[in-house]
């Protein structure tokens, strides 16, 4: 358990942590090992209150933030006064972290995938069936008003996928279109929308899923195409969003065997670094897909989380359990002092995860 230093501390350890800091330029060096790797984890909720667990985790400073799903909406009242809980432990935790509000994510695609009632009222493809930028742009405001109303500051949307025949975002109305052109315009014009309403945006699934025929949570989609054709298509949207200034951009877990063979994509550190990074030239956040997909089952917890800030992944999304999270957790910190991870690593990670916290003040 990380806690402020006691009186009774020595003043030269109390104040190693403000004096890496100042040495660094790195805000996540003035917090403990638990508390920097705290501010890379998305944590959920198992219904419509806030466990004591997860809000001691949050007064702690422990955790970065948290997902909602339909299974913690009850009324808009209600939902409400969760994500004030939430905010209110956040206010009454370390002194470095209380102007910095959680993250508080939810995925309202429109369409098929959308947690809350209200907007957006079209889904994608319904908005792309009308190829209009600026009713993409009011239908991000919109959804940033519907999201704001309950105190949700981030949406994991829009879809830069590819709505390629035999798809599975084609099948399920969550694609802006067929042609990188169209996706990069109205996908980001709904970002653009959600901006303009003070929501953050997440381009995803990184470096695309137009190609694959089955859910991603349920099984791995093998995106078997030469790299030229993934440059010169799929990733198309999402240099325009790196170029636009989204904040956010979530990488899928799909296999791209001309990256990097049969690895998942979150866990690749030559996609999720190298290739949206440095090709692409993404410098915002970068957010894995649920670390707890069935996918991906056959995986524990430790084993994933240590994978994907390895592979270069800021913020790791555990949408199941408070368990998993915590063991994804616990299995960072002691990495860290045992040798085999960086703090250096998680502090850049921790870093890029407070500045988008800070973006919301």
């Amino acid at each position: 358990r990380a806690v402020a230093p006691s009186a009774s501390a020595s003043p030269a350890r109390a104040a190693a942590p403000a004096a890496a800091a100042q040495a660094t330029g790195s805000p996540a060096a003035s917090l403990t090992l638990r508390q920097a790797v705290g501010q890379r984890v998305i944590g959920s909720l198992p219904g419509t209150t806030v466990p004591d667990t997860l809000a001691r985790k949050i007064r702690r400073g422990e955790l970065g933030g948290v997902i909602l799903f339909a299974r913690n909406v009850g009324t808009r009242a209600q939902l409400s006064a969760l994500t004030a809980r939430l905010q209110q432990e956040r206010r009454r935790g370390p002194r470095a972290l209380r102007d910095r509000p959680l993250l508080i994510m939810i995925d309202q695609e429109g369409g098929l995938v959308k947690r809350l009632p209200g907007a957006p009222q079209l889904s994608p493809v319904q908005v792309a069936a009308r190829g209009s930028a600026s009713l993409a742009r009011r239908t991000g405001v919109a959804t940033a008003a519907n999201l704001r109303g309950v105190g949700v500051n981030v949406n994991l949307a829009p879809v830069l996928d590819l709505g390629l025949p035999g798809s599975s975002v084609l099948e399920l109305g969550r694609t802006y279109g067929a042609t990188p052109q169209q996706v990069s315009s109205l996908g980001g014009a709904f970002a653009d929308g959600l901006r303009a309403g003070g929501v953050l945006a997440s381009a995803k699934h990184f470096p695309g899923l137009g190609r694959g025929g089955h859910d991603e949570d349920l099984r791995l989609n093998r995106i078997d195409v030469p790299l030229a054709t993934l440059r010169a298509t799929d990733e198309v949207p999402f240099r325009a969003a790196a170029r636009r200034g989204i904040p956010l951009v979530m990488v899928s877990t799909g296999v791209y065997p001309a990256l990097d063979g049969d690895r998942p994509a979150m866990f690749s550190q030559r996609i999720t670094t190298t290739e949206l990074r440095d090709v692409v030239g993404f410098d915002g956040a970068i957010v894995t897909d649920d670390l707890e997909v069935p996918a991906i089952a056959h995986l524990s917890p430790e084993r994933k989380a240590l994978a994907a800030v390895r592979a270069g992944n800021d913020l790791l999304l555990f949408c199941q359990t408070e368990a998993a999270a915590d063991r994804g957790a616990a299995a960072l910190v002691r990495a860290v002092q045992r040798g085999q991870l960086p703090r250096a690593t998680i502090d850049a990670g921790a870093d890029r995860a407070l500045a988008l916290r800070a973006s919301l003040r």
